[in-house]
Parts: structure tokens; sequence; C-alpha cells
């Protein structure tokens, strides 16, 4: 769960680095785009063909690019929708798999707490990785970064798009100047993916809840540093995306019985299967003598070895000194 949270995280700063890199190169409009360098590239595979396709969604959408910035939006979670459902189903059943096995995990931190060489520790750890292993849980919990990897292009080159396009940069809707940055559509965007994380939390066990209620907080937080970096077309796709991205979680919300009661009937099937610790060999007195008596005969051996050779090398040099001297 961690490991996907962190995942999550990066992508966010991925994209965060980008827009701010573009943003404190320039000023926020360019009536010249760039055309070397990683900008240049940029611009020229994903900048202009998004403004190309902006400017035909928006010539069948009465000419208004922020219904234009909204169609992207849509386009892009509905083809996403299959593959989130399915990560969001698959985090859903290990989240409560890892409720099945707590009581294991438990015992097992605390046996990691009182192990005192790092054998035991090891031997712990090793416990640990077969209870997942053996009981079918993911380490990532199920999910992956996927569905916010594909779109990181899709809003880079919507930054772009409206940055370098007048047309696209004096656009505005509903009031609002999408070529700079808007304070409300960070707000609106932040509170979107904050209620969307406190859905997440939503029927988790206590424990679980503890471990992600701290990390609910950043995701929205990138993305409202976004959203004030950048334009205000940008916010829109956030917030829009943000709409999309809670009625999805209500939706695996509400199947969130089923999977239960699905996951309740495979444990009466398979139950959990227990894991036990090999606790590593105790060495004895007579192990250590044995041990330090091995040590020192290897010792005297090799001191032998090394007076052998030393006289071994004298007695070559006495004998090249009496060829060369008869």
């Amino acid at each position: 769960m961690n490991k996907k949270r962190g995942l999550t995280l990066a992508s966010l700063g991925l994209a965060a680095a980008i827009l701010s890199g573009c943003s404190s190169k320039q000023a926020m409009m360019s009536t010249k785009a760039p055309t070397h360098g990683i900008y240049g590239w940029i611009n020229t595979y994903l900048g202009i063909p998004m403004q190309h396709l902006m400017e035909w969604l928006a010539s069948h959408l009465g000419n208004n690019y922020g219904w234009a910035i909204i169609a992207i939006v849509v386009i892009v979670r509905l083809i996403l929708l299959p593959v989130m459902m399915s990560q969001m189903k698959k985090s859903t059943m290990m989240q409560e798999k890892m409720a099945m096995v707590q009581p294991q995990i438990r015992s097992l931190q605390a046996q990691l707490k009182q192990a005192k060489t790092p054998e035991e520790q090891a031997e712990v750890n090793r416990s640990m990785m077969r209870l997942y292993r053996d009981n079918n849980i993911s380490m990532t919990g199920g999910i992956g970064c996927f569905p916010l990897l594909i779109q990181l292009p899709i809003f880079t080159g919507l930054y772009d798009a409206i940055r370098y396009s007048p047309d696209l940069f004096n656009a505005q809707f509903m009031g609002i100047h999408l070529g700079q940055p808007s304070i409300v559509l960070a707000i609106l965007s932040f509170v979107a993916y904050l209620a969307q994380s406190w859905l997440s939390l939503v029927g988790l066990p206590d424990s679980q809840k503890k471990q992600m209620r701290a990390m609910m907080i950043f995701s929205p937080l990138m993305i409202f540093f976004i959203c004030m970096s950048s334009s205000a077309g940008l916010g829109l796709y956030f917030f829009i995306g943000g709409i999309f991205a809670i009625l999805q979680t209500w939706l695996i919300n509400a199947y969130r019985p089923r999977l239960k009661k699905q996951i309740q009937e495979e444990a009466k099937q398979h139950p959990v299967k227990p894991v036990t610790i090999a606790k590593p060999k105790q060495t004895t007195a007579q192990d250590n003598y044995s041990a330090n008596v091995a040590q020192l005969k290897g010792n005297v051996n090799h001191q032998k070895r090394n007076q052998g050779n030393q006289r071994n090398a004298g007695k070559q040099r006495n004998a090249g000194k009496q060829h060369h001297h008869p």
C-alpha cells in the first residue's frame, strides 16, 4: 500500500516538476513555442497534437474550449474506466485479505521487535513474506499508478497547447480565464480529490485507516500546487477528473459488501495459512569450544606454511649466490 502511494506521489511530482520547470523558464504566455531541448520535444509531440484536438472538439462544441477540455477528460476517463475499476476491485480485495491476516501480522511485528540478532530478524522478515505469498496478498495493495502515468502526457500536452496557442490562452469558460491560474479551480480540484481520498477509507478496518489517513492529504495538496502553478485549463482538467474519481470510488464502495462476501466464502474453502518462525540454531559452549580449536589449528597450520615458504625462499637465494660465485 505504501508502495502504491509512493508511486502515485512520484508521478504527481514528475508532473509538477515538468510544469513548474516550464513556468519558471518563461512567462505564463509565450508567443513563440520552444523548438529545441526537452521543452521543444514536449511541444512538438504533445502540445501541438493536443492543440489540434482541442480546436477540433471546440468546433463541434460551440467554439468553447472549456467544453473541449471536459470532453477530453470524459474520453480519457471512459477509456481508463475498465482498468481503473479492475485495479480498485483488486485493491479492495487485498485490503480485505490484509484485514484477515492482521492478527498474524501484529504477532510477527511484535516478534521482530523482540529479535536480538540479525539472523532472528531475517527469519521474521522471511516469515512475513511467506505469510503474504501463501495467502496470495500483493505487497503493492493490488493497485498501480498506470492510470495516472497514462494521463501524464495528456495534461502535459494540454498545458503546452494552452500556453502557446493565443486562441486557447485567451479563451474563457464560465467567466474563468483558461490561460491564467485560477484559485477557484485549484480549490475545487483539491476538495474533489480530498473527498475521493476520504471515500476510499470508508469500510476499511481501523488499522488500515490509520495507515492511509496520514497519506490522504498529500495527493490533493500536490494537485493544488500543480493547479496554482499552471493554467486554469489544467485546473479544469483535474477538477472534472476528480469528479470521475469520486464516482468510481463510490461505485467500488457500493460493491464492497459483495466483495467481502466473496472473500469470506473463499476463506471458508481456503482458510488463512499461518506461518511459523524457524528459530535459528542455538550455539552451545561445546560448539564454541570446537570452533575456537578449529580456528586455532588453522592459524598454526597457516604459520607453519609461511615458515616453510620462507625457508625454501632462503635456500633458493643461497643456491643462486653459489651459482654466480663459484
